[in-house]
């Protein structure tokens, strides 16, 4: 790899009507950006430009057939499709869906094969997005079938990360899906994460409990103290700072949080609750697990702000500063356990 390499980003667009491609040309405006990585959008020059003459950006684009005609220093954008798109900004369509899905795929495409070195989703309608091809509940479901190994959902910022252990399910599924083996799964799934992606030397993990107060001994639910504590006694047991079960009100009241490298939250609201009171605008959502990287901002489409201008792309502008961070974490670690194996051989 040549020295001056810049890290290629695969930018999907999410659903046309929504702000993703606002998000992308407010982002790249600042030219400070080519100076960290190479971006490669995939979607359709057409799109581009519509949402380019309604935002009253000027900066040029440059437009290609396929990623092998990437430049660095350029707003580099794919032509995944040529047929017309109408677009209305604020107003989930069929098409915008559609579209949505072919950006994703063309991305994730790029991600597999080693054209693009990071992924970065905006976001799309999880509703309007469905269909034959794409039957899952959210983007990491769906990396998780096209990418090698199991994903841990983390939403992070500079003062906490949290994994989700069940992720996109109904609330009344939670308790009977969590088992001793998934709860463990997830968190070693942080653990290595914080190893390899964020160069975590002996990573602390705080684990959440299910039930109010967990359990209260028993009185408000039994699954805290028979299967999630004993399996932290395990860890501890093996000499990993991994402690809990702690009820998830005071610990993010307290900032509790602040003391640990990592947190395990045991479903979606528990702990993005807790995560977007404290960082909401400025997080990142970070597929740990997988072997390639993928990030994105920790909010939606935002429909309502749509075509206007208003929306604010600080949660997409740290989603392509942290998905580069941990590119390069992840390939610093890689040499260091290389150079490791090799020594003791």
């Amino acid at each position: 790899m040549e020295d001056n390499y810049t890290i290629k980003v695969g930018i999907s667009v999410g659903d046309l009507n929504g702000i993703g491609i606002e998000l992308i040309l407010k982002t790249f405006e600042d030219k400070r950006m080519y100076e960290l990585c190479t971006p490669v959008v995939f979607a359709s020059d057409k799109s581009i430009a519509y949402y380019k003459k309604e935002l009253k950006y000027n900066y040029p684009v440059y437009n290609i057939s396929d990623v092998s005609k990437v430049q660095k220093g350029k707003l580099n954008v794919v032509n995944v499709w040529n047929d017309f798109v109408e677009l209305k900004p604020g107003v989930p369509t069929e098409d915008s869906g559609k579209k949505a899905f072919e950006s994703l795929e063309a991305a994730t495409n790029a991600l597999v094969s080693g054209d693009v070195d990071v992924l970065l989703t905006a976001p799309i309608s999880k509703e309007n997005i469905q269909s034959e091809e794409f039957n899952f509940p959210g983007h990491t479901e769906y990396l998780e079938s096209k990418i090698e190994g199991e994903s841990l959902m983390i939403l992070m910022s500079d003062e906490i990360k949290i994994g989700l252990v069940t992720g996109h399910i109904p609330v009344s599924e939670v308790s009977s899906s969590l088992s001793k083996e998934l709860i463990s799964k997830k968190i070693d799934i942080m653990y290595q994460s914080l190893l390899q992606d964020f160069g975590v030397s002996k990573p602390k993990i705080a684990v959440l409990g299910l039930n109010p107060h967990c359990g209260d001994h028993g009185v408000i639910g039994k699954e805290d103290d028979e299967l999630i504590r004993p399996l932290l006694e395990e860890y501890q047991e093996k000499g990993k700072l991994v402690y809990g079960p702690y009820a998830a009100d005071g610990f993010f009241g307290n900032q509790t949080y602040l003391k640990f490298d990592g947190v395990i939250s045991m479903y979606h609201d528990q702990g993005l609750v807790g995560f977007k009171a404290v960082s909401f605008g400025k997080g990142v959502n970070f597929t740990a697990g997988l072997k390639k990287v993928r990030v994105s901002p920790d909010h939606g489409t935002a429909f309502d702000l749509a075509g206007k201008g208003m929306a604010n792309e600080s949660s997409f502008k740290e989603a392509l500063e942290k998905g580069i961070f941990i590119a390069n974490k992840r390939k610093e670690y890689l040499g260091l356990t290389e150079n490791s194996l090799k020594v003791k051989k």
